[in-house]
């Protein structure tokens, strides 16, 4: 499957932006999905996730109650809501689907990326 992942830009505290992940080839509804992030400088980390039949979500401590993951099955598209952006939420945001496991915090369960959108929030 090959996900484009959209929707980045400059935004200042206190925004919302929302970030679309596009999905082509295989099944994409039959995947799980996931966002992550890797401000400069950092690792890698998980912010949510949305299980394949949308019924379950995940999120990461510092995106709980601002974040909310959501997927179109019409569109194969998967979005990331975020609101009251933070400096601290500036990163590049890549999507991420994964076939199987049980983590979905664990990018090494991840099997195909998107390219990332850069999110930079001023202050």
């Amino acid at each position: 499957v090959q996900l484009q992942a959209s929707g980045g830009g400059l935004v200042q505290t206190g925004g919302s932006l929302r970030l679309s992940c596009s999905a082509s080839g295989r099944a994409f509804n039959n995947y799980a999905e996931g966002w992550f992030r890797q401000a400069p400088g950092k690792e890698r980390e998980f912010v949510a996730a949305i299980s394949w039949s949308g019924d379950f979500t995940y999120y990461a401590d510092s995106v709980k109650g601002r974040f909310t993951i959501s997927r179109d099955f019409a569109k194969n598209t998967v979005y990331l809501q975020m609101n009251s952006l933070k400096p601290e939420d500036t990163a590049v945001y890549y999507c991420a689907v994964k076939y199987g496991g049980s983590s979905y915090s664990d990018s090494k369960q991840y099997n195909s990326w998107g390219q990332g959108t850069l999110v930079t929030v001023s202050s």
